[in-house]
Parts: C-alpha cells; structure tokens; sequence
C-alpha cells in the first residue's frame, strides 16, 4: 500500500466526490453510487459495496477511507434527549445533541473543537478553540446519529428529519467546511434534506451571512441576545466587530428575494441582564427592520458562571410585549438540561490553544478565594 495519506471520502459532496472519481479514471456516476451506500445504507467498507467493479473496490480500500469522529460517551436525558461525547484527531472531544419530538427529531451539530468567540454566557466558548472541525467530521456526527438511531428502533423511517448547525463552534468562522458538509446533508442520494429543515445559527459574522446566501441559502438563526449595542458588546463580543445596525442590514440582504423567509433570533433570558420590559420594547422596535420572529431561551447554567435564568413569570412578561407589539414570539423548551445538553451548555473536551480555558478556571479559583 501508498505511503500517501488516503482521503476520507466521508468528507466529499457530489461535485468533489465526481472528481476523485475523475481522478481514478472512472464515469462521475460512481459518486452516486458510493454516495448512496455510504450515507444511506451507512456502509463504511468498500469490500460491501457490490455495484462496485472487484477492481475499483480494491483500489478504494487501498487509496480511500470512510471515518467519522470516534464514541467516546453517550447519555440519554429524562426527556429523551440523547448527548454523545466524541473523539476527534488532536485529544479533543465534541458533542452532539438528538432531540426527539412527536413530529420531527433534531440533530444539533458541531462545527469547531471549542469556539472562536467567547460569548459571556456560554459553556463553550469558556473552553476556548483547538480548530476547524472537517466536512468529514461535521457530516460524520450525521451518519452516525442516523444509522445508530435507525439500529436502536429497527425503523427505515427518517428519525433526524432537521439538523441544526448550533453546536460547539461558530459555524460562519468554518465556512467552507460547514457549506460542504450542508451540500452533503441535502443530497437526495446522501440524507436528502430540504434548505428549510437545515438551520445554521450564527453570532453575526456579517460578511459570512451575505456568502452564506450565495453558496448554500439554509434558514438562518441569529444569536441576538440583545437588543443594542452598549448590552450586546458585554454579551456577544463579536457585536464590536459587526453591530446591531451592520447586522440587521446582513439579515435583510439574506431574505430579500423570499416573501416567506424569516430570520430567527435567539434571546437568552438572563435575569436582570437583559430581561427588563424596556429591553423587550427595544426588541420590538428592532424587530420591524427585519422579517423575523424571536425564539426566547431561557438561560442554561453552568459551573464558573454568575448569571441566573429569569423567571418564568419575566419570560413570560417579556414575551406578552413582543407579542402585543405583532412581533412573533415562542419560549423554547428546555430539553436535555439534565446531562448538559441545553443550549449553551455544550462544552466538550476542548485540548484549548488560546489559553481562554485556563483563565476562565483562574477567575473561578480567585471567586472561591
């Protein structure tokens, strides 16, 4: 065998997948067919793939390889939800979130080892950054939650009807990787998922949003959490980068040829953070720039942390404003929150280079003190 490094094919949408093929001197439909085995009757062994000429399957498993990250943990909530921990290349672990519902189930996906923001109120971004999570690796927490999903109830029927890119890590600051493995997702030959059940969620990396519409137009949920600029620097410091305003005009750029389009936006409620009524009449003045609704989600601690979740009789009164005003409001159900696998509490096993991790740990030890 080549001493060359065989490439996961795990990793490839059609058009890459085409080339290899082209590469290996054979037709383009044999990306179908290997995309086809591999994503959808989840083999991962070349030798199995029986459309396949004797020859070709040889060389697959000679120059080729199928991988996905590695289990490491997986625990099921009291709710149904389920959170595995896994493995990837550097000593570093992710995680991954499955949440059934009566009508659909979601799979909440990661993009980074860690992240490369540092959002005030969230689990992963107080583990720092290690790197870029593959299209491989990305794609791979599909195919392993939807062919381990599919074993356990001995069904054929689809059991991760959405995915969402609201996982560890800035998916906007992974761009291509995150884009491939989104083509991926979409393929009627791989998991043939629709642009609308595929939400990418980001904190506002404004010039990746208006790429983001060219390259692959999926539902877009903005981490808001804020409803000016002086509270969203404190909270989401990438606000100093890409303001509100910057970042209102990204969203109407983003649905400005769809009548139906929404742009979702997340509002952790943090209790007399940004849960005030003045705050929610901010929100709603804001909200009439852009074709939205607000998703409220009521905070999710962790340990080291100092902010509480409001009360529900503040979401609650919060929420009356918005919809009064017309603004369309939900209150997001927490799920999971018993194994830590709430929104924001995702926070892996991070091997951290930016020594974020390190200096969060300091300011807990000087808290104890």
């Amino acid at each position: 065998m080549s001493d060359t490094a065989k490439t996961n094919l795990m990793g490839l949408d059609r058009a890459a997948m085409e080339a290899y093929f082209a590469s290996l001197g054979e037709k383009s439909f044999r990306a179908s067919q290997v995309m086809k085995w591999v994503h959808q009757e989840g083999v991962s062994d070349f030798a199995e793939m029986t459309n396949l000429s004797k020859a070709l399957r040889t060389q697959l498993t000679d120059c080729a390889e199928l991988t996905v990250p590695e289990i490491f943990s997986d625990r099921l909530s009291q709710d149904g939800t389920r959170k595995w921990l896994l493995r990837v290349p550097g000593k570093s672990a992710i995680e991954m979130v499955f949440i059934p519902e009566r009508t659909r189930g979601t799979l909440c996906v990661s993009s980074q080892v860690g992240c490369t923001l540092d959002c005030a109120f969230c689990a992963t971004g107080k583990q720092g950054y290690n790197r870029d999570l593959t299209a491989a690796e990305i794609i791979g927490q599909v195919w392993l939650a939807k062919h381990m999903l599919a074993e356990q109830y001995q069904t054929d029927r689809r059991l991760v009807s959405n995915v969402v890119m609201m996982g560890m890590g800035e998916p906007l600051m992974n761009f291509d990787n995150v884009v491939t493995a989104m083509n991926i997702m979409q393929d009627d030959f791989c998991f043939g998922l629709s642009k609308r059940r595929i939400t990418l969620s980001t904190a506002g990396v404004v010039p990746k949003i208006d790429q983001l519409k060219a390259a692959c137009p999926v539902s877009l949920a903005v981490s808001l959490h804020a409803p000016n600029d002086e509270l969203r620097n404190q909270l989401v410091p990438l606000n100093r980068k890409y303001p509100i305003k910057q970042l209102m005009a990204a969203c109407n750029r983003y649905v400005a040829d769809s009548q139906r389009a929404r742009i979702t936006f997340e509002y952790v409620m943090l209790e007399g953070i940004n849960d005030e009524l003045q705050h929610a009449r901010e929100l709603v003045e804001l909200m009439k720039t852009v074709p939205g609704k607000v998703n409220l989600i009521p905070f999710n601690p962790f340990p080291g942390i100092d902010f509480k979740r409001s009360s529900n009789s503040r979401i609650n009164r919060f929420r009356d404003v918005l919809h009064e005003a017309g603004t369309i409001v939900t209150v997001r159900r927490t799920r999971g929150d018993d194994i830590e696998a709430a929104c924001g509490q995702l926070a892996g096993d991070v091997m951290d280079r930016t020594r974020r991790s390190e200096k969060f740990r300091q300011k807990q030890g000087e808290k104890i003190q």
